[in-house]
């Protein structure tokens, strides 16, 4: 009985086939958890894979969750793993990035991190 149940497992994992993989955060301008000295003009993620920029998008809102980006959420011709938008002049205090992107391959993943301005 142990080595049926064994077969069967074995046949389910080698039908599934292997598992699609997901676009990770790669790195961000300003970067996961640092401190900046002046506001960013915009907010810049490079992804593990090609993104699919007219469905995905990034936002900046500030610690009571008012949006803080211009909406305009665009991809990099020069680079297809990236992503940005512009903000508005934020001023001292501590904001968050959510993104969510769909990959060339139909994945979508999504995630947040924060990063802070600092007192001028």
């Amino acid at each position: 009985m142990r080595n049926v149940a064994l077969l069967v497992f074995c046949w389910i994992a080698c039908a599934l086939g292997p598992a699609g993989a997901h676009a990770l955060l790669d790195h961000s301008q300003p970067a996961e958890g640092s401190t900046v000295a002046a506001s960013p003009a915009q907010v810049v993620l490079w992804f593990t894979e090609r993104i699919e920029p007219d469905f995905s998008r990034v936002e900046v809102s500030d610690a009571s969750g008012a949006r803080l980006d211009k909406g305009d959420s665009r991809g990099d011709r020069s680079d297809p793993t990236t992503l940005l938008v512009s903000v508005a002049k934020l001023p001292p205090g501590t904001y968050r990035v959510h993104w969510k992107v769909l990959t060339a391959d139909t994945h979508t993943a999504e995630g947040e991190f924060r990063f802070r301005v600092a007192a001028q």
